[in-house]
């Protein structure tokens, strides 16, 4: 993938303030001396089986995007792929719950794009504005930071214990709540903190998205791996062995860039390598802006950042 990536040309313009260089989560463009345009697109197969569950969470997690930029969505754009051999209704429940989401979020949704397809597929393009100068991107996060988590993690792990029939109705739920909660409020809320850097967790799980974030920042990010939020069920599932082969995946990619003591269970370590799909908002906040952190209880601080110690990730 990487031999192909690296064959896409490259545009340059003036206007385009965040492009392919550091693998932020969406393009930004300069329309006026003050607005920017944030434009994102995510779509991805079936990870639960009711359809307008699915849509909801596809829906969330292509919005987020444009949350973790620090902008407000505007506009969304449905992409379907739908086999002929499933029934319309699926589809129609599909659409009708990404569109609750993009009404939630005070967004437009105006249409989109289909194609028939063996495999069910849904996501969304989406386009929102940011103030210019208050642009948030995976870059800039500074020693004395505080790391600041907004969901809690283990969606990739639930998900591969529902495949199992392993999944109790608890975590199920708890899943499911995280992956359609919106992140307005969190950036909002890094927005306000004037965050030096921030990003969502979706792929490359936590420490994958840290890795990135701590590289283009030149930093250390230190994790107290007992303070990190788990959704209900997943210590337990993680312990089980219950890893989906992105984790293994994210570890093998990422290990040689992390400084492990040791001092924690090997399930936590899991999940904080397990893919999130419609994860919560990482953000890098100065400690004396954090003051105002009472007024978002669902915001988790989970480390802090340092001068480049010659490793990027660094485990208490």
């Amino acid at each position: 993938m990487a031999q192909v990536l690296s064959k896409i040309p490259v545009f340059k313009d003036d206007n385009l303030l965040v492009g392919l260089g550091k693998a932020d989560d969406a393009a930004v463009y300069r329309a006026n001396e003050n607005l920017c345009i944030v434009q994102t697109l995510d779509f991805f197969t079936p990870i639960v089986d009711d359809p307008y569950t699915f849509g909801q969470i596809a829906a969330t997690n292509a919005l987020s995007d444009v949350y973790a930029m620090g902008g407000k969505p505007v506009l969304a754009l449905n992409i379907v792929a739908f086999p002929s051999c499933l029934s319309p209704e699926i589809l129609s429940d599909i659409l009708r719950g990404g569109a609750d989401k993009v009404k939630e979020a005070k967004a437009v949704l105006a249409g989109g794009h289909s194609i028939e397809d063996e495999e069910p597929k849904y996501g969304m393009s989406v386009m929102g504005f940011v103030d210019c100068d208050k642009i948030l991107t995976n870059s800039g996060a500074k020693p004395g930071d505080l790391i600041i988590l907004s969901k809690p993690l283990g969606s990739g792990i639930i998900n591969t214990a529902l495949k199992g029939d392993m999944a109790d109705g608890k975590s199920y739920i708890s899943a499911v709540e995280v992956m359609t909660r919106l992140n307005d409020t969190a950036s909002e809320a890094a927005v306000k903190m004037n965050a030096n850097a921030c990003t969502d967790i979706t792929g490359f799980g936590l420490f994958g998205h840290a890795v990135e974030m701590a590289e283009n920042s030149d930093v250390t990010i230190t994790f107290k791996m007992n303070c990190i939020p788990v959704i209900h069920g997943a210590m337990d599932y993680a312990s089980m062995g219950l890893i989906p082969g992105g984790a293994y995946k994210n570890r093998s990619f990422y290990t040689s860039n992390i400084k492990d003591n040791g001092y924690f269970e090997q399930a936590i370590a899991d999940i904080c390598f397990d893919p999130q799909t419609s994860g919560g908002l990482m953000m890098s906040v100065p400690k004396d802006n954090a003051t105002i952190l009472g007024q978002y209880p669902e915001l988790v601080v989970i480390g802090e950042v340092s001068e480049n110690k010659g490793y990027r990730i660094e485990l208490l």
